[in-house]
């Protein structure tokens, strides 16, 4: 049971944002959020995306920090990905 955390370093809104996702379950991954205050409309298909500020607030709740190419391969590797073809269906 992990909830991963990448680096805060995709641009929108004003700020940067990092994504969250879990290795095991999706409800795990609500579990997490919902703890962390993050609101449900974060959420996309398979993660959550959070802003910069919250990075640390996060770790410290236990989410555990890894590079881009490992969270791609544990969320793949959870069978939780949602493909890119798939997202605008």
């Amino acid at each position: 049971m992990t909830v991963l955390i990448d680096q805060a370093m995709w641009p929108a809104h004003d700020t940067v944002w990092a994504h969250i996702v879990s290795d095991t379950s999706l409800a795990e991954l609500h579990a997490f959020a919902e703890l962390a205050g993050i609101p449900r409309r974060g959420f996309d298909l398979d993660h959550y995306d959070v802003p910069a500020r919250m990075w640390e607030q996060l770790v410290a709740l236990g989410a555990e920090p890894v590079g881009v190419r490992e969270f791609v391969r544990r969320l793949e590797a959870s069978g939780l990905r949602v493909p890119q073809r798939d997202r605008n269906k």
